[in-house]
Order: structure tokens, then C-alpha cells, then sequence
């Protein structure tokens, strides 16, 4: 049976999940996966954590650890995050050995078949340090849209800044002295040798992906594809073991697909258990493999990790779907661990149940621009829109004397399940997948069904339950405790009285600890 393959791209375990990552790819994957799941599909819904990334290290030295522990520590608070938010996932991959054996074994093929090539390039180097600074270790300005940028990438404009791109380039560790480009042989990724492939690719994908990626993929085609490095001469980072680059380290960044791989690995159990990593990807499976990422991670999921199993010559599947989201700011300014402008996701799940979390999280999506948290329009909308509104709902379904309701008008009933259940999946299956309209369309239900309850004496109590029990099927999607404490062994039959609870109102604290009774 072929499977959906679900990636959220593992985190960089330089602290906790904030409420930014979690209104990207991880509710809307979670939401994607339980979507499939009731539909009666096969998932694997996996991630891990990207231990290799330079990130790890400037992160440690501000918090005076190490990266080791700091991985460690985070790594397992990333996990328990998750699982608060009730993200479920098939697998999450630990960093270890069969981990690096995986990206190890991915990568081979492509160095013996001559397809990863040496190079001299320049890259930043820190006289006073000695050492080269790539990635987290340099900022500077991006050459494509002047904003300020790490090496590497621009989060802003999505365009890569590889070896001496990035303009003005200074060291982010103290002293914070400006970086001269000196020239080093790296190991390399010739990129633009797969363009063919890519913009075919991409236009078979034109009219059916979210337009801002698209948008990158014409503005990076319509210039020479830079090559991509696979090693840097770097301390942080797996060991290369190719001839000729001893001592240096692999790019984070390549590690991608094969820590994929092995994400989705870990997610087999039983006997379905895989005895290769990569074996669920492979092209004779018929899986069907889909992303979901922040904007910023476009280039690389979607250009040089794709050129990458296109290097493999058909071994592998290729994504099926990519689904970005763009950034999630807090008060109208970007999510920040650096400045410490953020809210830890698990704090906000202790604060107020995590359905109301996860309802307002998927309200606000920021699925095609920028959107912001606020605390006080979290109270408000969840207040005044949801709760109350579903609190109405369960009142008036409440004080009605269903057996005196005999019409079941079951021909126009049936025709109102079906419109409904065809907006659900509207807002679920992958080309059309919408967080946000997925709630909107619970609100719109909602109180459709509590004035037609009010208004309506004579509809029956079926005829009322096929469209409760139509509105629970998405509901559940997002608020999972709320669906769970309503019926924890399935919905019953449309004849039966429903226990709706009443949700309990956010206070002046934006708390509240559970549903009421």
C-alpha cells in the first residue's frame, strides 16, 4: 500500500520551539496528517532536529554551554513541544550514528560518479580568529535585495549568498571585526547542471503551488544557478570523509534529503520497518512525498536538495507538493530567539488549553503573507468568535425537545452534508490546502448550525446531527481535546442526543485551564 510522506524540515536545536515555528509547517503537516488518516490513507508524518547546523554553535556561546549539550537539551524539548501541541508525528529521528550513516550513503554515489566536483572558492575568514566564517558565523548585506542576512541565505528576499556573495561580510562572534574573502578548495554541487530538469519540473507545477514560490523559482532560473557547497573548512558539522577534504566538515544543508529519509525511517514500525533508510523514497514504492516549510527554506528544499535526488538518476521519488508558509510576527515584529522577542511554544499551551492555541494559530496562518500574533487579538477572536459562538450552538442544541422534532427533510440534509464535506476537503486536500480557511469554515458552521437549531423548530434530531457530526469531522482536525471529549470512542449514530460541552471564556490573563463541564 503506497504511503504519503509528510516533512516538516527538522529544527535547528538551538532552543525550544517558539509560537512562529509552530504556526508554520508543523500544525498545518499535523492537520495535513490527520486529514489523510480519517480519509483512511497510509502516513508517515516525521521530522528530527538539524544537529549539524553552525547555529547550534553561536547559540551555545551565547547561552555558555556547549553545542553538544545545548543539542541535547533541545533536542528533547523540541520532541516534548510537539507532543504538547499535539502534533503527531510518525517518526522524529535522533541524531545518531545511523543518522550520519544515512547521509553518508546518500552522498557517496554522487562523489564516485563524479557529480559533487572540487572547487576553489572564496569564502569569509577571520584573520583574528584564524578560521573561515560561513553561515551563522557571518553576517552581512544580501546581494539581491541589500537586507541583512546570514551566509548562506536571505530569510528576506529566499536567495542564496554562497562564497563571496554577501556583501560587507563581519564575524557574529566577538569581536565582531570585519571578514576578508580567502581563497579555499571546497568539494561543490554544480546546481546549474540540472537546470533542464528543474524548470521542467517547475512547470508542471505552474497554477498549483502557492505563487511566492513560484515567484523565487523564476527569479533563480532567470540567472546561472550558483553552485552549492558540500563541505566547508569548518570544526561544527559531520566529518568529510571524501579524498581530498580532509579536515573539513559537511554543509549542514546537504544533509537534507538523507536526514529525511531517515526521519521517515524511524517512522516505520513492526514489520514494515525498513532495513535502509532511504527505502521508503525510492521511485518503486509509489509513495507520494509532500513539504511543508517556512518560505526561507525554498531555496534549498527546493532547488539543491531537489537537483540532488534528480542526481540519483531516478532512484528516488520527487516531492510531490511543497507548502511554504511566510513569517509569523509577534506584536507586528518578526519572531526572534536572538532578541528574545517571542513566546515559547510550550508556554502558551500551559496557558490556555492547546485547542484554543492550535484554532487561533490556524485563524492567523501565515500562508500567503506575513501575519501577527497578538495577545489581545487572540482573547478577542477566540472570545467573541469561537467559544461563544460554539457555547450558543451547544445551548440551543441543549434546550431543545427532540422528540417532538419529527422532519427529517432527509433529501435536502443529505445535500447539506455533501456541500459541507466538499468545503472541508476543499481546504485539506494538498493543492488546496488552507489552514486558515479550514477554520474559518468552522466559524462559518457554527453559527449557521445554532441559528438554524434556533430558528428551525421542526428539523429532527438526525437531520441536526448529520451537520454536527459533518462540523466535529473538521473541528477535530484542529481541536483534538475538544473532538476527543465528545465522543474519545468515535461519534455515535445521528439519532443519539449529542454531550456537547460548553468552552470555558479566556480572562483578562488570556488563561483558561479546560473545558467546561
Amino acid at each position: 500500500m503506497s504511503k504519503t510522506l509528510i516533512i516538516a524540515p527538522p529544527p535547528t536545536p538551538n532552543g525550544d520551539l517558539h509560537v512562529g515555528h509552530m504556526a508554520g509547517p508543523y500544525l498545518a503537516g499535523d492537520i495535513y496528517a490527520r486529514y489523510l488518516r480519517v480519509s483512511g490513507k497510509a502516513v508517515n508524518y516525521a521530522t528530527g532536529t538539524d544537529d549539524s547546523q553552525t547555529y547550534v554553535v553561536t547559540s551555545a556561546i551565547k547561552l555558555g554551554t556547549t553545542p553538544e549539550q545545548l543539542c541535547r537539551q533541545s533536542s528533547d524539548d523540541i520532541h516534548n513541544s510537539l507532543k504538547l501541541w499535539g502534533v503527531e508525528l510518525d517518526g522524529y529521528a535522533p541524531f545518531d550514528e545511523g543518522y550520519k550513516s544515512s547521509v553518508y550513503q546518500f552522498l557517496n554515489p554522487l562523489f564516485q560518479s563524479g557529480k559533487l566536483k572540487k572547487k576553489t572558492v572564496k569564502l569569509p575568514y577571520s584573520a583574528h580568529r584564524g578560521e573561515f566564517m560561513v553561515e551563522s558565523f557571518v553576517a552581512g548585506e544580501c546581494p539581491v535585495c541589500l537586507a541583512h542576512s546570514r551566509g548562506g541565505l536571505c530569510e528576506n528576499c529566499g536567495h542564496p549568498n554562497n562564497f563571496d556573495m554577501l556583501r560587507g561580510p563581519v564575524s557574529t562572534l566577538s569581536p565582531y571585526e570585519p571578514l576578508e574573502y580567502r581563497e579555499t578548495e571546497i568539494l561543490v554541487f554544480p546546481v546549474e547542471e540540472y537546470r533542464n530538469e528543474l524548470e521542467a519540473y517547475y512547470a508542471s507545477k505552474k497554477g498549483l503551488w502557492r505563487p511566492h514560490i513560484l515567484q523565487l523559482m523564476d527569479e533563480l532560473f532567470s540567472r546561472e544557478l550558483i553552485d552549492f557547497p558540500v563541505t566547508y573548512p569548518v570544526s561544527w558539522g559531520l566529518p568529510s570523509l571524501f579524498p581530498g577534504t580532509e579536515g573539513q566538515v559537511l554543509n549542514a544543508w546537504v544533509e537534507g534529503m538523507p536526514a529525511s529519509m531517515y526521519c521517515n525511517a524511524c517512522g516505520e514500525v513492526g514489520a514494515e520497518q525498513p532495513t535502509e533508510a532511504d527505502t521508503t523514497w525510492r521511485s518503486d514504492t509509489d509513495n507520494q512525498l509532500m513539504y511543508f516549510l517556512g518560505f526561507d527554506n525554498s531555496y534549498f528544499w527546493g532547488v539543491t536538495h531537489l537537483a540532488l535526488l534528480m542526481a540519483h538518476e531516478g532512484k528516488y521519488i520527487l516531492p510531490h507538493t511543497i507548502v511554504p508558509n511566510e513569517f509569523y510576527e509577534l506584536e507586528n515584529s518578526k519572531f526572534s530567539t536572538s532578541r528574545g522577542h517571542l513566546i515559547w511554544a510550550r508556554d502558551l499551551v500551559t496557558e490556555l488549553p492547546r485547542d484554543y492555541a492550535r484554532f487561533y494559530l490556524c485563524l492567523t496562518s501565515p500562508e500567503h503573507n506575513r501575519n501577527n500574533f497578538s495577545r489581545m487579538a487572540l482573547q478577542q477572536i477566540l472570545n467573541e468568535r469561537l467559544i461563544t459562538s460554539w457555547n450558543l450552538l451547544v445551548s440551543a442544541y441543549n434546550a431543545q425537545n427532540w422528540n417532538a422534532r419529527v422532519d427529517d427533510n432527509a433529501e435536502n440534509v443529505e445535500e447539506i452534508v455533501e456541500t459541507m464535506s466538499s468545503r472541508l476537503h476543499q481546504c485539506c486536500r494538498i493543492e488546496t490546502f488552507s489552514q486558515s480557511r479550514l477554520a474559518d469554515w468552522i466559524l462559518n458552521h457554527i453559527s449557521r448550525l445554532q441559528e438554524l437549531i434556533t430558528e428551525d423548530s421542526s428539523l429532527s434530531l438526525w437531520a441536526i446531527n448529520r451537520q454536527i457530526v459533518a462540523l466535529l469531522n473538521g473541528m477535530g482536525l484542529i481541536m483534538i481535546d475538544l473532538r476527543e471529549a465528545i465522543a474519545p470512542a468515535g461519534l455515535p449514530d445521528a439519532f443519539t442526543v449529542l454531550s456537547l460541552p460548553e468552552l470555558s471564556l479566556i480572562g483578562s490573563d488570556a488563561s483558561s485551564k479546560s473545558y467546561a463541564s
